[in-house]
């Protein structure tokens, strides 16, 4: 596909590496792809990062129907750049789509894209430690009509922020609070696509956590409310009684990319992982009894973060004595020493973002 430049002509001053925080700056460009039935994809392009200009009924405001994915573009030590399994956030993609009728993108297009806007914004890429350019890949319905119905007219745009580490408190151990009142999603629903409405369902909990003093809510299964599923922004997993244990995808629970990384990772060095249901009851006898030796998330934005402190019902169980335990710290040099090619990488996952 032909890919039109809009280039600005004065770019941005690049900010101290010590300030980005998470999302809060944003490139020179955005990439832009229209949708239409007649026409499929077309209109690519690359223009000047700004404000968006839609029409009062679009579908998205109205019934919700956007999805978006997170990935990062990684500064090596030799100044090249390099993308971590793409493939894998552009079939979840797809998966998202195809839950909410929106429309698919190939691939090997997909693919095309993100590379052609990588190089355009590679220069945005820092290279201090722990930092990366976030992706945010996103795609809303916007037929301008207010009937419910599958989507006919879509928009597809990738944007980038320059990122230092997700939570304030890096890789120390952070406080979670699992949830008991309201649920994330259930089997069914969306809760394996990612899509803005599984969020904003979350925020009322998020936000009465983040009262107590806890970074994020663990939500417990939508039908019986009794099994673990995931972190508000991350999937979870556990060290009990020297197993790994992580909930399993039951159409409910993210299917995570740094998931997915972090199971290959551990089988391959020969851990036991154990995808499976995980009862809060479970969880809580392990806690009271000290078989929980380690717990943490896992997920693009943060990649790997231990988990100090889990409060049930307003019990608080310290974890790993409030310390980053030693399986949670290998898999994060592992997995940001592949990211930032400090590393070797067995599994083929990088992708070299080659610039002219």
């Amino acid at each position: 596909m032909e890919i039109k430049y809009q280039l600005v002509k004065e770019k941005k001053a690049k900010p101290d590496p010590s300030t980005l925080g998470f999302g809060r700056i944003f490139t020179d460009h955005m990439f832009m792809m229209d949708y239409t039935p007649d026409k499929g994809w077309h209109d690519a392009r690359i223009v000047p990062f700004g404000p968006l200009s839609i029409h009062p009924a679009c579908t998205a405001l109205h019934y919700g129907s956007e999805i978006f994915e997170g990935l990062k573009a990684y500064r090596r030590a030799d100044g090249k750049v390099q993308l971590f399994r793409p493939t894998e956030n552009i079939r979840r993609m797809n998966n998202s789509a195809e839950r909410l009728c929106l429309p698919q993108i190939p691939e090997d297009l997909a693919l095309e894209i993100l590379l052609a806007f990588v190089r355009t914004e590679e220069d945005w890429t820092p290279s201090a430690p722990g930092t990366s350019l976030y992706l945010r890949p996103f795609m809303f319905g916007n037929d301008e009509n207010l009937g419910v119905h599958s989507v006919h007219h879509a928009t597809f745009l990738i944007i980038a922020s320059p990122v230092g580490s997700y939570y304030k408190e890096g890789i120390n151990p952070v406080k979670i609070m699992i949830e008991d009142q309201d649920v994330r999603a259930v089997r069914g629903g969306t809760g394996y696509a990612k899509c803005g409405g599984n969020y904003a369902a979350s925020n009322r909990a998020g936000a009465r956590a983040e009262e107590k003093g806890y970074s994020q809510v663990l939500w417990l299964d939508g039908v019986e409310r009794k099994y673990i599923e995931e972190v508000g922004a991350m999937n979870v997993m556990f060290k009990i009684g020297g197993e790994i244990v992580t909930p399993m995808l039951s159409g409910s629970i993210l299917p995570g990319v740094t998931r997915k990384s972090c199971i290959e990772i551990l089988k391959k060095e020969g851990y036991k992982v154990s995808e499976r249901l995980l009862s809060v009851d479970e969880l809580a006898a392990a806690m009271k009894d000290g078989t929980l030796e380690e717990a943490w998330g896992c997920g693009t934005a943060a990649v790997v973060s231990p988990i100090g402190e889990l409060c049930y019902k307003n019990v608080k169980y310290t974890v790993n004595g409030g310390k980053i335990g030693e399986v949670t710290q290998h898999l994060y040099d592992t997995l940001t020493g592949i990211q930032w090619g400090k590393i070797a990488d067995p599994f083929g996952w990088t992708l070299p973002v080659d610039v002219d």
